[in-house]
């Protein structure tokens, strides 16, 4: 709760000091604002002329070769053109192609048309390049006097800066395929170096090739293997053959041989045997066995038998020799793909293994060589092929409006800057015023309650008449001087300032009026013998006075004055004279005192101020109480703080402080002390209600006493 309200009493200082220097700041903001206005009505007329671009990446407008990756937004590839559009390079040519050196040369007066670098710095003050942030679009606004001008530079810009995309792609691309070509033909150097090395090795190690690629002494190899699988199979028939007729006997063989060898000499014996025995048995069913014929018959037979079995005799030898044979050839062919194979592992080692390497190396060049020369041939195809790396959206035209200067924007910048620059001003001053400002001040500095606040522009409540609004205040004072007075009326007091004008003297007399009105015998006594003014006040001579009686020259009964306000009594200065000095700290003075309180409720004495002069600290240590006025923001706080300690040492009961002379309307921290009363106040009052009206305002004064 305390941390709150003490924000909230900052906030409301705050607002104090802008409310309470408002004149300061309306000052200052006004200068500030006449000032701006004025700049800117002289300032030449500025014209916008806008561009916009769609910047993409070097991607081909037609897919080719391969399907093109779709690139996402890349931001630094956006901040990268966006450099690149206000560089040298592109602001140079455009201003070559539109010939600005000598344009802006006859603008500017000069014979000669500007340099480059001079061109170049106007163009860049005059250039903004914007990019639409998650976008690819890119914005080239140019501000010149002239509106045409403005859009022809926007568009050339957009223009050179296109331009300038696609040939750096299209050299890019010229530059790669050159190094292509010189890779290119450095291979087919490295390819020939490789194939000459291929074809020296190959006649030096005496490498036989059928063919591309092929090696006679491994064609040989395999030939002899596949002659050594046949002539391993032959064998293996011939052996069963051989095996199957030699095992059989008798009938069984001559029945077998016609089918296992295929022999027609066989096969004839067979069948003439055959015919034979069926002639036979037929002969035999007529004749006898000794019949001539059948005889011849039964001759035949056996001779043909021993001729069949001679045959199948030599059968078996024929095919055992054949088998023989192919044994023979079998354990030839086994043997010479033996001696091969060793001999092809040794030509491997010695001969084909370097070979072999040397044709690697061919191949590999020679695959090398013909991806660059296919890579060459595709850089060719696709340079060919359009590309739209920036398309321009909008085209700039001619404004119809200047875009500066901003009169409006001009004026509302002058004025907050007006305002900042007075709020500041304002804040700065009010630190150095170190003067009383508020009641916080007084009870900080001082350690005084303040009994009455009285408003500005307040003067003789004689001349306002008793229906003042202002005589409420000097109610509420006089209402808090009884409540530090533990409820006891009357008594002798005096008002002290600190230095002259701060209105004492006013405040006592008004202070005397108003006690006056509410019933009390009141005597006011002109006791500042050196400026008296309490007699202007009341429009009565100050010829005699106080001098007078305390010089003894006259009884104090003929020098107090009756005035036309009832219960008001004077007693005028008198003339000051020459041996004054100490007049007010005799014994007389103290005598006068005790004597006018028992004939009074309340005695007022005037004094001067109590800085610089001794009769004030007199004064109050011989009357009752005494109160310090201090004036609103006249001050430094030094000085009141110094009149505080003075009262202090020369014992006088100081009961508080009148802050004088509060302008309410400028200062709202003390519009209530005023606003109630001031709409409120009544002609007549009793001092019953005064004092319950002023209760609530003095309460927390008179619980500090």
């Amino acid at each position: 709760m305390e941390e709150s309200k003490e924000s909230s009493l900052h906030f409301l200082d705050y607002w104090r000091v802008i409310r309470s220097r408002k004149e300061i700041i309306l000052a200052v903001t006004l200068l500030v604002v006449l000032t701006g206005t004025a700049y800117t009505l002289t300032l030449p007329k500025i014209f916008m002329a806008e561009a916009r671009m769609n910047v993409r990446d070097d991607s081909l407008d037609v897919e080719v070769f391969s399907r093109q990756q779709t690139t996402l937004y890349n931001p630094f590839f956006m901040r990268t053109q966006f450099q690149i559009i206000q560089s040298k390079v592109i602001l140079d040519d455009v201003i070559r192609e539109m010939e600005l050196q000598e344009a802006w040369g006859r603008e500017m007066g000069e014979g000669t048309p500007l340099s480059l670098q001079a061109a170049r710095g106007i163009l860049r003050r005059s250039l903004r390049v914007e990019q639409h942030r998650d976008t690819t679009l890119i914005s080239i606004r140019v501000f010149r006097p002239d509106p045409s001008e403005a859009a022809e530079i926007a568009n050339k810009v957009a223009e050179v800066y296109r331009t300038y995309r696609l040939r750096v792609k299209r050299d890019e691309v010229l530059g790669g395929l050159e190094s292509l070509r010189s890779e290119m033909d450095n291979q087919r150097r490295k390819l020939e170096e490789a194939e000459k090395r291929l074809e020296a090795k190959r006649e030096n190690m005496d490498v036989a090739m059928v063919g591309r690629g092929f090696q006679v002494d491994k064609i040989r190899l395999q030939q002899l293997e596949a002659d050594r699988i046949a002539a391993r199979v032959d064998m293996l028939v011939r052996q069963a053959r051989y095996q199957q007729l030699d095992a059989l006997e008798g009938e069984d063989l001559l029945t077998a041989s016609t089918y296992i060898v295929s022999d027609r000499t066989l096969a004839s014996l067979r069948q003439q045997l055959l015919d034979t025995d069926v002639n036979l048995k037929l002969l035999l069913e007529n004749y006898g066995v000794n019949h001539p014929e059948v005889r011849r018959l039964i001759s035949a037979r056996e001779e043909m038998t021993s001729k069949m079995a001679e045959a199948l005799n030599g059968l078996k030898k024929g095919l055992q020799a054949d088998f023989e044979v192919a044994k023979a050839k079998y354990e030839a062919l086994e043997e010479e793909v033996q001696q091969a194979r060793r001999m092809d592992i040794e030509a491997e080692r010695d001969r084909y293994l370097p070979f072999e390497r040397a044709q690697r190396e061919v191949d590999q060049q020679r695959s090398i060589f013909e991806s660059l020369r296919a890579r060459l041939a595709q850089e060719g195809i696709e340079m060919d092929i359009p590309r739209t790396p920036v398309e321009i959206v909008d085209h700039a035209e001619p404004p119809q409006r200047h875009s500066s200067p901003n009169v409006y924007m001009n004026i509302a910048l002058s004025l907050f800057i007006g305002l900042l620059a007075g709020v500041g001003l304002a804040y700065f001053i009010e630190y150095l015023d170190t003067s009383v400002k508020t009641v916080d001040d007084v009870e900080r500095h001082l350690s005084l309650p303040v009994l009455g606040v009285i408003p500005q522009k307040v003067g003789n409540l004689l001349e306002e008449g008793p229906n003042s609004p202002h005589a409420e205040a000097y109610r509420v004072l006089r209402t808090n001087i009884q409540f530090s007075n533990k409820g006891m009326p009357g008594g002798t007091f005096t008002f002290v300032s600190g230095g002259a004008g701060e209105g004492k003297s006013t405040t006592l007399f008004n202070m005397a009026y108003v006690c006056a009105q509410m019933g009390d015998k009141v005597l006011i006594v002109d006791s500042d013998l050196r400026r008296p003014v309490q007699h202007t006040f009341l429009g009565m001579p100050n010829n005699f006075g106080l001098t007078n009686v305390l010089l003894r020259d006259v009884p104090i009964e003929e020098t107090i004055k009756a005035t036309n306000v009832p219960n008001l009594h004077f007693l005028p200065s008198g003339k000051l004279p020459r041996s004054s000095v100490g007049l007010l700290e005799s014994q007389r003075m103290r005598e006068l005192v005790r004597n006018l309180k028992t004939r009074y409720d309340y005695v007022f004495f005037d004094s001067p101020p109590i800085v610089g002069v001794s009769d004030a600290s007199i004064l109050a240590s011989e009357v009752d109480a005494a109160m310090l006025v201090v004036q609103y923001r006249k001050y430094p706080r030094t000085m009141s703080a110094r009149a505080k300690r003075m009262l202090d040492n020369v014992g006088a009961n100081s009961i508080g402080v009148v802050l004088n002379n509060i302008n309410i309307m400028r200062d709202d921290y003390y519009y209530y002390y005023h606003s109630y009363y001031s709409q409120h106040a009544q002609p007549e009052t009793t001092e019953g209600k005064e004092l319950e009206v002023a209760a609530a305002s003095g309460r927390r004064n008179v619980d500090t006493l």
